[in-house]
């Protein structure tokens, strides 16, 4: 080699090793993808489990080792042309390559899908494919999501009255196989969370049914179940509402199902209607014998009544149907002495210590003896 070669070649490789950030840099104003961008590439070839992708004006890159094999699959079916978005694992490898991902291209991708059908609420239509306790499992775009008991129809709602969580498994698996109209309302891909609601698939639907009604309106329906927080009632085509159990009736309710029977003709009131949601009263149309009691009883009063309800604040007694009143806890030394002094079902003499019958308000002191 002669001396004027080899000072050739001493100038020109500084520049073979370059690296590629380095030659990006010169070619500003290009763009300068990222690691984790999405970028649409075109396939050039495949040599020896490595894929070559042109990602012209920025340069190639290469899908190889575990990357290769994770997208085997996809790979097998491309040849020379195809367009394919790839995302940027390393922006310069051993190689002087891009290192790409085909794999977890296509995951970003269907997960800034799902972010976008959130956004616009775009109803979906998936199958059930198994359930649990808790709800219904569904899959969209290979993707495994939830849709909570909480967020279906009151048409599909299990309606098990003791609230037994294996009965309402078993009824939630009824469903398995059927197709129901759902909306997107939670996807995060680093917690691989999907979560679907049947309740705002048909919206604007329902706000149009909705539309006819308002709170105060009297309307009469079918008891389409009970569950322990109330019962279902059917008020118009595909429209139900839920009367609460402390909307029930003036006196206490503790079990709904003892009191109504699917099927059974029931007048309420609407008192609240919230997203397509509404809600009613059967005992606003009851007189409210608070009214009625108002004149008839007053603080430090003695009176009679029936215990009918313990809980975490003392005893519930009733002085006549439908007015209640709370006899605290903090008037007996234990829980234990409250149940020994004042059994349930039994009538005892009480002191009224507050008497408010607008707010339905009333407590009481147990007098012994």
């Amino acid at each position: 080699m002669t001396t004027a070669t080899a000072q050739k070649e001493k100038t020109i490789l500084p520049a073979v090793h370059f690296g590629l950030m380095d030659i990006l840099m010169k070619l500003a104003p290009l763009p300068v993808p990222k690691v984790d961008d999405l970028i649409e590439g075109t396939v050039l070839g495949q040599e020896r489990s490595v894929l070559f992708v042109d990602l012209s004006p920025v340069g190639t890159g290469i899908i190889y080792g575990r990357e290769y094999n994770r997208a085997k699959d996809i790979i097998r079916a491309l040849v020379p042309g195809d367009k394919i978005t790839v995302k940027i694992a390393e922006l310069e490898n051993e190689r002087g390559y891009f290192s790409l991902s085909l794999k977890e291209a296509k995951q970003k991708m269907v997960w800034k899908e799902a972010e976008d059908l959130q956004k616009t609420k775009t109803p979906l239509v998936l199958s059930v494919i198994d359930a649990n306790k808790g709800g219904l499992v569904m899959e969209w775009n290979g993707v495994q999501g939830f849709l909570p008991t909480s967020q279906l129809k009151s048409n599909h709602y299990p309606r098990v009255q003791d609230g037994n969580k294996d009965k309402i498994e078993e009824e939630l698996k009824k469903l398995k196989g059927e197709k129901l109209k759902v909306t997107i309302i939670a996807s995060d891909q680093k917690e691989n969370k999907l979560i679907f609601s049947e309740k705002n698939s048909d919206m604007e639907e329902i706000k149009d049914m909705v539309s006819k009604y308002k709170i105060g309106d009297i309307v009469e329906g079918d008891v389409t179940g009970m569950v322990d927080f109330g019962i279902f009632i059917k008020i118009d085509d595909n429209l139900e509402g839920l009367a609460h159990i402390s909307e029930l009736d003036w006196s206490l309710i503790e079990k709904p199902a003892n009191h109504f029977k699917v099927g059974e003709r029931v007048k309420a009131q609407i008192i609240n209607i919230v997203d397509g949601k509404v809600s009613l009263s059967l005992k606003a149309l009851k007189l409210d014998p608070w009214q009625e009691a108002k004149d008839k009883y007053h603080k430090g009063d003695i009176v009679k009544g029936v215990v009918i309800k313990f809980n975490r604040h003392g005893a519930l007694a009733s002085i006549e149907e439908g007015v209640s009143g709370l006899v605290h806890i903090s008037g007996f030394k234990t829980e234990a002495e409250m149940k020994q002094k004042l059994e349930m079902g039994r009538s005892y003499n009480f002191q009224i210590t507050n008497f408010e019958p607008k707010e339905h308000k009333l407590t009481l002191v147990y007098l012994e003896g």
